[in-house]
């Protein structure tokens, strides 16, 4: 079985991207073309947060499965009702 000996860019933080971008730098190599997916970043109330983490806790899982399963599950049910 061959491995994949591909490296993982360097993971850069916004300020970094920026400048990088601002430089006209190839930044092709950040982004995940083959998974689909985006990171968002939302912010919360100190309150909705606290019971996220107590939930997850709850559940055995990170917050951040927690809202994925949750909305999933809301998408869901408006698809069917829609």
């Amino acid at each position: 079985m061959k491995r994949d000996t591909k490296k993982k860019p360097k993971k850069l933080t916004a300020k970094e991207f920026d400048r990088l971008a601002e430089a006209g730098e190839d930044l092709a190599d950040q982004f995940d073309w083959e998974n689909g997916s985006k990171t968002i970043t939302i912010d919360f109330p100190i309150w909705m947060l606290s019971s996220l983490m107590v939930e997850a806790k709850r559940q055995g899982i990170g917050r951040t499965a927690l809202i994925k399963v949750w909305l999933a599950e809301r998408l869901d049910e408006l698809k069917k009702t829609g």
